[in-house]
Order: C-alpha cells, then structure tokens, then sequence
C-alpha cells in the first residue's frame, strides 16, 4: 500500500510537540495529575523523549514527544519519526506550534517512517498511524514519500532479483501506473542503434544489457533525467574485493532515484514533458567482457582508453546522455551512484551534485535545506580536465593517482551533455545504519531537491 496519513475525520490521540526550553511552561498549563506524572517520570522533553499521558480510566490519553534543542535538531532529520515507532497502535494527530517547510518535513518523515521491505521476510508495521498535520501540502507529501518508497524498494532488491530485465519491467510497471510510455533497445541492437559503450559493459552480463526510455507529457518545458542502471557491479575484469563489492546491488541507485523522482513528477502532474533515460546493464566478467586499454567509441564519436573497468557508469550514462542532446531539453540531470571519491569527500549523508548554471545551483541548494534533502554543490574544476585526457584516445574512463576522483567522473560526463542545462549527482544511494525515517539500507538522495528547485528552474 502506498503511504497515506490517517484519515482526517477519523478519533485520534494528541502527540504533543515539546522544546525543552518551553517545557516548564507547556507542562504548567497542563492538568495537575498530568504535570505530576511528568514529573515522576522524569520526562525532560529531550531529543527523543517519549512519554504517554494517561486518562482518568487508565487508558492512554495522548503522549508527548520532545523536541529537543535546535542545535540538538541540527545534527539530525524526521525527529518526529522516531516518536512515531514508539506509540502505540491506533490514530494520532499533532499538536504542534511548529510551521512551514520544518513541519512539512517532519509530516513526511513520519510517512518514511512506515516504510517495509518485505519482500523476502515479514516485517512488523509501524503500529501508530499520523493525521496529516494542517498547513502542509498532504497530498505533495504522500507523493514524496511514495516515490522514496519505490527507490527504497528497488535498490533494496537483490541482483538476482533486480537485473536489467526486473528493472525494465519495473519502469513499464511505472509508466503503466501514470500514463506514460517505455521503449526499449536491448542487446546487439544497442550496437545496431549506436550505444556502443552500453553494449561493451553489459555484454558479459547474464541478461542482455538495454536502454530504457520513458516518455510523459506534452507540454510544457522539457526535462531529461539519466539514472545509471548498473544493476550489479563486480568491477569487471578490475575485479572488485569482496568487502567492496558487498553492496553492489546499490549500483542501480540512480536509475531507482531518477525513478521515483519521475513518479513523482507524474504524481503531482508537473506540466513538464518528461523524458527518462536508464541504461541498465550489469557488469560481469566472462569471455567477452571489455577489458583495460580498450579504445572504445561513444555514441557522439569521442575515443575513451578504458583504465579500469570498474569505472563502467561513466560509460553507459556518456552514451545516453549523447542521446539526450541529440533533442532540445531546458534542463537536463544525471544521477548515479558514480565515485567513491564522493564519500569521502560528504560521506554517505549529503549528496553532491556539480552544475556551471548559478540559478540552477542557488535553487537546488535552498530546495534541498528546505526539503530535507542534504545535497552539496562540487566544483567543475577545468583546470582537471587534462586528467581525463590520456593522448591515445580523446578520454580516460579512470586517471590514475586517485586525486579528485569525483570531479574527474563529473567532467568526463560532462563532455557528453553537450550545450544542454546541466547538473550531475554523485549519490550513495545506501543508509549505513538504522536513523529516524531512514532503516539500513537503499536510501534516495537528490531527488526532492531537484523536485523543489523545479518551478524557480523551469518557470513552471
């Protein structure tokens, strides 16, 4: 079932909402037996805090939660979701003075908070149920939280049962859902039809590689989405060490982000003309896999010598992002699970994303404070771009030395994105550990920034 709050009109217990610093005050107003269970219970409306009020008859009467401090808040997100796992069953309805893009969060991270991946084993359901809080968009933020649940689900997904043949069906599924179309180019005829770097990485893949191709609306400014679909990544003849290739599955985390952006675009009927473009692949090792010092050429005739073949998202996002520019688009982003440079420039919280437009910049960076989306602005450093030129061939898919591994992949991706509005995130895509609204694991980064920054961006 896709998220919802409770009912508006259904019986509901109030959730109290306190700051320390208001504690003495709030609690004074309330009535005494109440106040004096506080007490005895020694609820200092900390960060976390949860406290049930009971009735006269004993029954549970409402509950309390603290909010901390702001520079306690500051070191975290969806505080309220992890008051949410501690009700009790039934219905709750916030009572709150809290306001504005800080209450629009918390709502919807008490909508994260129910999230369940029980695909492969049941799982017990958040038992308190949430009443949108009034003065939110509800019906935004059921759709966002929707969409992160799809991005939750499909990275969450094992290869074995998430290959480039799972993930188009997942797309067609999509499409399906709001109207949309899907095209496929799978295997030789990746070659046929000029992708040729997509067809090298995915070739030794058990499932024949493909690029997908949603399609929505007819009107409107033109928006293109790339999500790197490497399902599974061994590093291919670079063969990864196990302790790093853990978490492979993940690869796909672009493709699963720009998917349930684009749900939600096409949820909340953003007069856009939607495009979304995924090569899916996985990249294996057998006979005819690509190998080190292959010169291949991309989809717009640039040379690329392979250094590593661990570092194949590059490649099938240059080539569909060459098809992309091949028609007019007002903005055009990619998304991908790209370096690990990246994390160990942000770690894993904060997703960066490097752009040449200012506008576009300025307005991803207040779309993501305000939407609790972390994202960080990294340079396109020209001065760099000598490191992605190795002399035998027009591009290097992997310099050596290990020196801005993030900003290299980001200007090698560029060379592809033509004179098109660009940005380009290099997200992890994975929760470490379990934190409120966000459990251990698949995880979307990126995609409600973007969502916000849309209407100043696009004029829409």
């Amino acid at each position: 079932m896709p998220p919802r709050f409770a009912a508006p009109d259904a019986p509901s217990l109030p959730l109290h909402v306190v700051e320390e610093a208001t504690l003495a005050e709030w609690r004074a107003a309330r009535p005494p037996a109440e106040a004096e269970w506080l007490n005895a219970t020694g609820f200092a409306a900390g960060l976390g805090e949860v406290a049930l009020l009971p009735g006269p008859d004993g029954r549970v009467a409402g509950a309390v939660a603290g909010y901390g401090t702001a520079g306690k808040r500051a070191r975290g997100r969806f505080h309220l979701a992890g008051a949410a796992a501690r009700l009790p069953e039934g219905v709750w309805h916030l009572e709150t003075a809290l306001s504005g893009a800080e209450l629009a969060a918390e709502a919807l991270g008490l909508l994260l908070a129910a999230y369940r991946f029980d695909r492969y084993r049941a799982q017990p359901p958040l038992k308190a149920q949430v009443k949108a809080p009034p003065g939110i968009d509800a019906p935004r933020i059921e759709a966002l939280a929707a969409a992160e649940w799809l991005t939750r689900d499909l990275i969450n997904t094992p290869a074995c049962d998430m290959g480039p043949e799972a993930l188009e069906e997942a797309l067609v599924a999509l499409a399906a859902r709001q109207g949309a179309s899907v095209t496929a180019i799978r295997g030789d005829g990746l070659v046929a039809q000029n992708f040729p770097l997509i067809h090298a990485v995915g070739r030794a893949g058990p499932q024949a590689p493909r690029l997908l191709d949603l399609r929505w609306g007819d009107a409107g400014p033109r928006l293109t989405l790339v999500g790197k679909g490497v399902c599974f990544d061994t590093g291919g003849l670079n063969l990864k060490p196990g302790e790093s290739m853990g978490l492979m599955k993940k690869d796909m985390g672009g493709a699963a982000t720009a998917m349930g952006l684009a749900q939600a675009i096409m949820a909340l009927g953003l007069p856009v003309r939607l495009r979304l473009l995924v090569p899916a692949v996985e990249n294996s090792v057998s006979a005819n896999a690509f190998r080190p010092q292959d010169i291949l050429t991309a989809r717009n005739g640039l040379s690329v010598e392979i250094n590593n073949t661990d570092a194949e998202g590059r490649l099938v996002l240059a080539d569909a992002l060459a098809l992309a520019c091949e028609e007019e688009t007002d903005l055009l982003i990619s998304m991908a699970t790209l370096t690990g440079a990246a994390r160990v420039a942000v770690g894993p919280d904060i997703a960066p994303f490097y752009t040449g437009d200012e506008v576009l910049a300025a307005a991803l960076a207040a779309a993501g404070a305000e939407a609790a989306d972390p994202v960080w602005r990294m340079p396109f450093h020209a001065p760099y771009e000598a490191m992605i030129e190795p002399g035998i061939a027009d591009l290097d898919n992997a310099p050596r030395g290990g020196f801005a591994g993030s900003i290299t992949a980001a200007l090698f991706l560029r060379r592809f994105a033509g004179d098109a509005r660009y940005a380009h995130f290099d997200i992890y895509g994975w929760q470490p550990a379990d934190a409120p609204a966000r459990p251990k694991g698949g995880l979307g980064q990126g995609a409600r920034a973007i969502l916000g920054a849309l209407p100043q961006v696009l004029g829409l």
